[in-house]
């Protein structure tokens, strides 16, 4: 039977006998194992590391929390972890919560701002250390308030979040310029020649739509190129709904020489409908999308887009969740832009 066979028969081990083994003090081997901001590096930390896998040591989570007020999880709730989107962003935050200790907990909302407020409770309720919420807000003003109300009692026991997408009270946010991103997409695709466009976006209610909608709109107005109403096309953020909307648009009669679809995922989706109704791209129709998730690589012919670091959203949003609030500072806001990437899909009229 091998030690740790042994040990896992035996009564767990403690923390004092990891530093004893590790010949360290008690005050070293917790600050190594239980995710001080004070962690010991080098020989140091990988003697109590050693020690700890010898003896099976295993931290006591309920006791953690109670010495500290809170667990060390940070839960993370977005509206689809099966998106790209979301899924780079969730993989930037987690390797920032790797650094720190964090236990990442991943919550999927499927789009219900209901649910997405249920998980801010309970992980209150869990005495969580924060809570990073990522995704578009709603106009449901409703549903806003309840969420609000939520956010401060999660403020208010000790715990932090932080909000990728529109700011709310009291959160860090870290926020995306789509506005601007959007018009300097439309400016661009203006530039290239093209005159005539169709826009898919989605659900009128959701703000990130409703932004890169608005600056779009605003890119081509600079070149004289007006947007009606029936050039724009609503639909679910997703791959069917890019085309269903692409349908949708086809049977209408009208014709567009450039799609403009508010993510890449509904992109990717109107891109499908169009060659199943025996539209050549770019030949025939010019395609742009938002966001470049990774899995553009494999999409042909390679979309134009606009470029948003969506690890880094990730990445930024765990540090302002873990972050130490400042008395009176007030909440903190980290902006990014997004650059255009003009790809195969948008070759311009000549």
């Amino acid at each position: 039977m091998t030690q740790g066979q042994e040990r896992a028969l035996a009564a767990p081990a403690t923390l004092t006998e990891v530093a004893r083994l590790a010949g360290v003090s008690v005050a070293t081997a917790s600050r190594v194992l239980n995710g001080s901001a004070r962690r010991p590096t080098g020989v140091m930390r990988d003697r109590v590391l050693t020690a700890a896998a010898r003896l099976d040591y295993s931290p006591n989570v309920a006791a953690q929390a109670v010495a500290r007020g809170r667990t060390n999880i940070v839960g993370l709730v977005v509206h689809g972890i099966s998106d790209p989107y979301f899924a780079t962003i969730a993989a930037g935050a987690i390797r920032a919560g790797d650094d720190s200790g964090i236990v990442m907990s991943i919550m999927d909302t499927e789009g219900s701002p209901v649910r997405e407020i249920q998980y801010v409770a309970a992980l209150r309720r869990q005495r969580a250390r924060a809570v990073i919420l990522a995704g578009s807000r709603r106009g449901n003003l409703r549903l806003q308030r309840e969420l609000q109300e939520e956010i401060a009692l999660f403020l208010a026991g000790g715990g932090q979040v932080a909000i990728i997408g529109q700011q709310l009270p009291g959160a860090n946010t870290v926020l995306v310029e789509n506005r601007a991103a959007a018009r300097d997409l439309a400016e661009t695709l203006c530039t290239l020649g093209y005159r005539s466009y169709v826009v898919l976006a989605g659900p009128t209610n959701l703000r990130t739509s409703t932004d890169r909608l608005a600056g779009f709109r605003s890119g081509l107005a600079k070149h004289g190129i007006p947007l009606a109403a029936n050039r724009v096309v609503t639909t679910d953020f997703t791959r069917d709904g890019g085309y269903r909307a692409a349908e949708a648009f086809l049977a209408s009669g009208l014709q567009a020489e450039c799609l403009f679809a508010v993510n890449d995922v509904v992109a990717v989706g109107a891109m499908a409908a169009l060659r199943m109704h025996g539209i050549h791209l770019p030949d025939d129709m010019a395609v742009a999308g938002f966001d470049d998730i990774p899995t553009l690589r494999d999409v042909v012919p390679h979309l134009t887009t606009v470029h948003i670091p969506l690890e880094a959203l990730g990445t930024q949003a765990m540090a302002l969740a873990v972050a130490a609030t400042v008395d009176g500072a007030g909440a903190l806001v980290k902006r990014f832009g997004g650059s255009v990437v003009v790809r195969e899909s948008t070759p311009g009229l000549r």
